[in-house]
């Protein structure tokens, strides 16, 4: 009984080889489809058309094709069951054994600037998906391949003494995997051009959630090493790593929220992170005096940290950086002199931003118990023109720049936040605090340990102040101007104790909490 293998794809890398293999070793009748049928004939091979297997012609410019009896059939037919193989037999349908499909390229369509509604459509696979569900559900007869890389697997296998059953499995398990993908790269591309008004809460939030990554890679371990963990999608597509260990769990976390904070800046600035959280950034006129700044901050807590910067980061700073243990350092570009600079540091992680930096406009999903949250990025810091002086005492331009430097920084602090500022440079910063004054008093210490005078400083809150005693510590702490959100139902006493201490307010009408 003769073997056959049906072959349609549209990556045709290694397949003439692949098939050559399949005739020449293991006595397979290859059957395929246009462009592969061409490839395949004029690598000498013998191949059926299968529109002269089903005797039923190819139609509608190739949307019709493969889904026939004669191709399901020959798919779906149980070979542990007589009655299964009676009626193809009746039906003159032959087995088909080896199945290999890949997908027309949707993803990748819809990815190139200005595609249009009908190129995306015309690139959406119906007989593709449909071939390789079949021969899935069959996988205990018949052996489907969806990705080039599994050719030498099925090789092997097929010379034995290889486990076929076993990596049929396995292949099994990868075609369902690939075209759930697909589906939902469909359902989110549709999504995505909904334009009627009942359509439009279905693009943003659409009623069932479908979440598929490709895993990326295997992490050592999770936040703690008795966790197991992997990271999923296309992280990197967005950074290349130079050199040093391999990124852990935590790290990746800690790039992400340092691309988010140095996004916000246009400046040469300089942000150092720890856990998440900045402990030093600055704005200046060229990033050695950011970073003497944005150090001088704290200068404790950025050893084993991350520092990110928004220009070429060259050998004069990465000198002075090289001083001090930290786990990675984010930048657009590095200097031929700055990573001779870096290279003996082999733990060092060195990451380039491919795509520049916090430009990515992201939903943010969470575990909860029982399911997951989805929203919006918090990627605005409102309208500055919406922002409102409460105080009988406007800002100087002075303060007016410090708050919305300080407004800018305590958006990516873990709330409860505190942030104080002067001008371009954060002075002290007090995170995670149950209470919203006892990080202002952590910002405070911080402050003096690093010998920072918090004297004519501004203080940014990314919540309201429920009580005036945040505002109090931060007078007695020398600031002079506060920006907060306000809200409060107790504002009015917020905005005496500041009148009372002469400091200037402004109420932005937005908060920032960050859990």
């Amino acid at each position: 009984m003769a073997k056959f293998a049906l072959l349609s794809v549209s990556d045709k890398r290694g397949l003439a080889e692949f098939a050559t293999t399949l005739v020449k070793q293991h006595g397979y009748t290859l059957l395929s489809t246009g462009g592969t049928a061409k490839l395949l004939l004029e690598r000498g091979l013998p191949v059926t058309e299968v529109s002269q297997h089903t005797g039923f012609p190819e139609m509608m410019e190739g949307r019709v094709k493969t889904l026939h009896p004669k191709i399901h059939g020959g798919l779906l037919c149980r070979r542990d069951k007589p009655e299964h193989l009676a009626q193809a037999a009746q039906a003159g349908i032959d087995l088909i054994d080896l199945v290999v499909v890949n997908l027309y390229p949707f993803e990748e369509t819809v990815a190139k600037p200005h595609v249009t509604l009908e190129e995306a459509i015309e690139n959406i696979d119906i007989g593709g998906p449909s071939m390789l569900r079949s021969a899935a559900k069959n996988h205990e007869s018949v052996t489907v391949v969806c990705d080039p890389a599994d050719y030498p697997a099925v090789l092997a296998a097929l010379a034995g003494p290889a486990d076929l059953a076993a990596l049929r499995r396995r292949l099994a398990l990868k075609v369902f995997q690939r075209t759930g993908r697909y589906d939902t790269a469909i359902a989110r591309y549709l999504e995505a051009q909904a334009a009627e008004p009942d359509l439009a809460a279905l693009a943003g939030f659409p009623e069932n959630l479908t979440l598929t990554y490709r895993k990326a890679q295997s992490l050592r371990y999770g936040e703690n090493p008795h966790q197991q963990a992997a990271l999923y999608g296309t992280f990197h597509e967005h950074f290349q790593q130079l050199q040093g260990k391999e990124l852990s769990y935590n790290n990746l976390l800690d790039i992400t929220s340092a691309t988010y904070l140095i996004g916000e800046f246009e400046r040469p600035t300089v942000a150092i992170l720890k856990h998440t959280n900045p402990c030093g950034v600055a704005s200046a006129e060229n990033l050695e005096a950011a970073w003497e700044k944005a150090f001088a901050t704290d200068r404790q807590a950025p050893f084993g940290g991350i520092i990110v910067v928004n220009r070429t980061l060259d050998a004069a700073l990465a000198k002075t950086i090289a001083e001090i243990f930290t786990e990675v350092i984010i930048a657009p570009r590095f200097s031929d002199a700055a990573l001779a600079v870096f290279a003996p540091k082999k733990n060092l992680r060195l990451m380039i931003a491919k795509g520049g930096l916090g430009a990515e406009s992201l939903r943010e999903v969470r575990s909860v118990v029982g399911g997951v949250l989805v929203q919006d990025r918090d990627n605005t810091l409102g309208k500055v023109g919406d922002f409102k002086v409460v105080t009988k005492r406007a800002p100087t331009p002075e303060e007016w720049a410090g708050m919305l430097f300080g407004w800018t920084v305590v958006k990516h602090v873990k709330s409860n936040a505190i942030v104080y500022c002067r001008g371009e440079q954060t002075l002290g910063v007090g995170a995670g605090q149950m209470a919203r004054v006892d990080s202002s008093r952590i910002a405070v210490w911080k402050a003096k340990e690093a010998g920072l005078d918090l004297r004519g400083s501004v203080v940014a809150s990314e919540a309201l102040f429920p009580f005036a005693d945040g505002l109090v510590a931060a007078a007695e702490a020398g600031s002079t101007a506060a920006i907060q959100p306000g809200g409060s139902v107790r504002d009015q006493e917020v905005i005496q104790a500041a009148d009372a201490r002469g400091m200037a307010m402004v109420f932005t009408g937005q908060r920032h909490f960050k859990h």
